[in-house]
């Protein structure tokens, strides 16, 4: 086999394991809403079994032996864990009072906020490209959250998810810039994160209320094992074959797998307003993954050197460019 159709067959392998991933991460608001725990009891459990799910894993391909962690590194991991974990409780607070499809389309904002902590964190630049960039994704945000919408299903309840949702992609772009400082295995880094969620959340979980969940703890699993180790290992296995580019443009998989399960589980649609709001976000999303020129005149400016943040999930292993 030639290096070229080597070469190929790895991008191959690498786009499909991506698109698995963010297809999974489509469908992580049925698992919550279906699960009919509040958002505080969701999370700590998802992270109860995926860190059993990851200590598995990590213990069968020998990721726990000589895994490189010092306390600094151990620090940083752990801080980005309170970051991702309240990043969950935030998003999954977002699906019960908007709607999966609005409060997914709207955290996926987080490219811009991972471009804006860029400058102060890595000096990196800030055109006028790259602000027009975000500020088209700021207005497909205000055309998604529709405030006639939200009069329509309770006013301030509606709004508030949508700041949730915005918040958490704020909490989830922290959590990106620190994994820049970490040079540990990404699935050791998400062990640790759940390990610190499990610590974390102990005191907000209402352990009483799931006596009666019954078979809704087959949701519970599924997010610990499913939307935590298993979709960690699809991502960043594909980090590893496929250029930024590459997953800038597939990680939209995510937003549109949630519009489209949103709509056949729940029947819920978004409206004609909100769908001009949609395209703008994709639009402005690999505008600055792939670093277009947005305005005429000027320099194309080069692409930001991180991996896109494409899913509800810890950043991690830095990519082949």
């Amino acid at each position: 086999m030639t290096t070229d159709t080597m070469s190929t067959t790895r991008t191959r392998r690498g786009a499909l394991e991506l698109v698995a991933a963010m297809g999974l991460s489509g469908t992580l608001g049925v698992f919550v809403l279906e699960s009919g725990a509040s958002s505080f009891n969701v999370v700590f459990f998802r992270c109860v079994f995926g860190a059993l799910a990851l200590t598995g894993y990590c213990l069968f391909r020998g990721y726990l032996r000589n895994t490189g962690l010092t306390r600094r590194t151990l620090a940083l991991a752990a801080l980005g864990g309170v970051f991702i974990v309240f990043n969950w409780v935030l998003l999954f607070s977002a699906y019960g009072r908007t709607s999966i499809s609005v409060a997914t389309v709207v955290y996926h904002t987080q490219p811009f906020y991972v471009v804006l902590l860029g400058v102060p964190f890595f000096r990196t630049g800030l055109d006028r490209h790259r602000v027009g960039w975000i500020v088209v994704a700021f207005v497909g945000v205000l055309l998604v959250a529709d405030v006639s919408t939200a009069d329509l299903t309770g006013g301030s309840g509606y709004l508030l998810g949508v700041g949730q949702a915005l918040l958490a992609a704020l909490l989830y772009a922290f959590a990106t810039v620190i994994a820049k400082y970490l040079t540990i295995r990404p699935e050791l880094t998400a062990l640790i994160q759940v390990l610190v969620g499990i610590v974390l959340l102990l005191p907000f979980t209402r352990l009483g209320d799931t006596a009666g969940i019954d078979a809704r703890w087959g949701w519970l699993v599924g997010l610990g094992v499913i939307h935590t180790c298993v979709m960690y290992i699809l991502l960043y296995s594909s980090y590893q074959k496929l250029t930024t580019d590459r997953i800038a443009v597939l990680s939209f998989v995510y937003p549109a797998v949630a519009i489209l399960v949103d709509f056949a589980v729940y029947g819920h649609r978004i409206g004609p307003l909100q769908m001009l709001g949609v395209p703008l976000i994709v639009a402005a999303g690999l505008g600055v993954n792939l670093g277009l020129r947005l305005l005429p005149g000027g320099r194309r400016p080069a692409p930001e050197r991180h991996t896109p943040a494409p899913a509800p999930v810890p950043a991690g292993q830095e990519v082949r460019r």
